[in-house]
């Protein structure tokens, strides 16, 4: 949704129809600096949240993230599903060779060679994913978010509808610990992109569910060799998982390798208000 004054653009705000219709996930918002304190997010958002209604009216409610505490005035607008913690780490490509190989020897003394955080599999295929996501006690087993498979800052419910929306993504997934399609722990990674910090950086997103330390600590290990020959120039790596795996797995990450935590402890927020 396009907001124009004297033909030029003041305001912007993107959304997702998600869940079989029944929810908005709200992309992106961004209004001219120019224009910002004088409401004009509030009135593309009403706008945005009438015309949506009238186009699905099937929608029941609007969801999105935030990576700040918008404060209570705010908050007291949405509820609050869930809170994600953050591990932000950055480095050049090139460092994340010694940085996998520090954090493979920490596995290995913590758990041995062919231990259970080591092992994680690969799901290659639709069938696999498919059997994992759709599983009724799949929320409860690893804590979802809101009930919600976090992709970024995407929040998708685990129904048959989503799948497509994920597969879109081009997600690579992992599985760990228990049954294949039970798994204690699960892991993704979307492709890294570029952004625009130094004029040769890419962005590295991974997502985790789960609560198991160890099982954390190796797939991030089965996730960084995997996507290692795709990073370039300077790597910004955010690892978004359960609040209770944060000092874990930022103490994991400590290596002497060139790879940094360039970002203090913070948080993804989940909210929800209906429509």
């Amino acid at each position: 949704m396009l907001l124009m004054s004297q033909y030029c653009q003041v305001a912007l705000e993107s959304g997702v129809v998600v869940d079989d219709g029944r929810t908005v996930v709200v992309e992106g918002l961004r209004v001219c600096p120019t224009e910002r304190g004088h409401g004009v997010a509030g009135v593309i958002q009403r706008f945005a949240d009438s015309y949506l209604k009238k186009l699905y009216p099937s929608i029941k409610v609007k969801r999105l993230t935030r990576g700040d505490d918008p404060g209570p005035e705010k908050l007291s607008k949405f509820r609050l599903l869930a809170r994600r913690a953050v591990v932000s780490l950055s480095g050049e490509a090139e460092s994340f060779d010694g940085f996998i190989s520090a954090l493979k020897a920490k596995l290995m003394l913590e758990e041995g060679a062919g231990g259970p955080a080591s092992k994680h599999l690969s799901l290659e295929t639709e069938e696999q994913l498919r059997a994992i996501l759709l599983d009724p006690d799949i929320s409860s087993r690893l804590q979802l978010p809101g009930g919600a498979i976090i992709q970024d800052w995407q929040p998708l419910q685990p129904i048959e509808g989503n799948l497509a929306v994920l597969k879109r993504q081009n997600l690579t997934w992992f599985a760990g610990g228990g049954l294949v399609d039970k798994p204690a722990f699960l892991s993704f990674y979307t492709p890294p992109y570029p952004v625009p910090y130094g004029g040769r950086a890419v962005r590295l997103n991974i997502d985790m569910f789960g609560t198991d330390q160890g099982l954390a600590r190796g797939a991030l290990v089965a996730i960084l060799e995997r996507v290692r020959a795709e990073l370039r120039g300077i790597v910004m790596m955010h690892v978004y998982l359960h609040g209770s795996l944060w000092e874990s797995l930022r103490e994991f990450c400590q290596t002497d390798s060139g790879v940094q935590q360039w970002r203090n402890n913070w948080e993804q927020l989940l909210l929800e208000r209906d429509l």
